[in-house]
């Protein structure tokens, strides 16, 4: 009798956490943000790109505050144990393009939510679908374990898609450098035009590109910031451009010359991964026609053949015994 109370009594708070936390988070998203309109326009005017972003953030805005203002207590419970765990993770959020000071304590608290999620929703389901018994733990267990790694997948997709745009674009960029430098443009001033002509056609490095020329204006040294972008993105071959680059400048060397090579040798490489992945076409293909095509063909080919003999040698066999 008590098992069956204590039963009732979790389904019954489950389903309740589950109702107050849609009911929430419908409230929080048609409520709207909490600025006044002079304010929104404000930081409209402060943002370059403020007037595609400001209708969607006035929606947002109050639950990012909320997100913000509950991720430290949430995040306390996973927090790095060193500095250098900590500095990891703060990298690898930065290459998926997160870098606001609470990137990280964001990151953990949602971790932390989509557990929390996963717990009172897969466990009151589980219990009133299966009891307490083993099986529903069990159930329960997994998928709080996989949300709770939601948000690694996640940040995973974002980094890989943004590596492989800045990957992509970054030879055409250099050809775009090379020409301004040739120009009469200093390096600087190339960086800038490549991330004005660059804006629609590759976002992520026009974006990058943009970072380093606000940080270059800000009176940090060049070497430094070049440095930085290579480590910021995670991309080899722009820590290569980043070396390149830094030591022209270090010996005097031509920047147009480098800024060529390097371009040469970013589309050579890139030729080469695509001859690699068409070499890898033929064996690939293997699997899907054993196992989807060479059947219908058999079936095609032998079934009349299998049809025909069945119906002439049975009987035979049959009259013959």
């Amino acid at each position: 009798m008590i098992a069956i109370i204590s039963n009732t009594l979790l389904t019954q708070l489950a389903i309740f956490g589950c109702v107050a936390a849609l009911v929430w988070a419908a409230m929080e998203f048609l409520g709207g943000g909490g600025k006044s309109r002079a304010e929104e326009r404000l930081d409209e005017f402060k943002d370059a790109r403020g007037k595609s972003r400001g209708q969607q953030g006035a929606k947002n805005d109050s639950m990012t505050k909320l997100i913000e203002a509950a991720s430290p207590k949430l995040s306390a419970p996973l927090k790095p144990k060193t500095e250098e765990e900590e500095g990891k993770l703060k990298q690898r959020l930065q290459h998926a393009g997160y870098r606001s000071e609470n990137a990280v304590s964001i990151f953990l608290g949602m971790k932390f939510l989509c557990l929390l999620v996963g717990f009172f929703a897969s466990g009151g389901s589980m219990l009133y679908l299966k009891g307490a018994t083993t099986e529903a733990i069990m159930y329960t267990v997994g998928i709080s374990g996989i949300l709770f790694y939601l948000p690694d997948v996640v940040v995973w997709f974002r980094k890989k898609s943004r590596q492989d745009c800045i990957f992509y674009g970054l030879p055409d960029a250099l050809d775009l450098m090379v020409v301004c430098v040739e120009a009469g443009l200093g390096l600087d001033q190339a960086m800038r035009k490549v991330s004005e002509e660059m804006a629609k056609s590759y976002a992520v490095l026009s974006d990058e590109f943009r970072l380093a020329n606000l940080q270059l204006q800000m009176g940090a040294a060049r070497n430094d910031v070049l440095h930085e972008l290579g480590q910021r993105t995670g991309v080899d071959d722009l820590k290569a451009l980043a070396a390149i680059l830094i030591q022209a400048d270090k010996f005097g060397s031509s920047v147009a010359q480098a800024l060529r090579v390097q371009s040469d040798s970013m589309r050579t490489r890139r030729r080469q991964m695509a001859e690699e992945k068409a070499a890898k076409t033929a064996v690939k293909l293997i699997f899907p026609l054993v196992i989807f095509i060479f059947p219908a063909i058999f079936v095609v080919l032998v079934g009349p053949a299998a049809i025909t003999m069945i119906n002439e040698m049975f009987p035979a066999m049959q009259a013959a015994q």
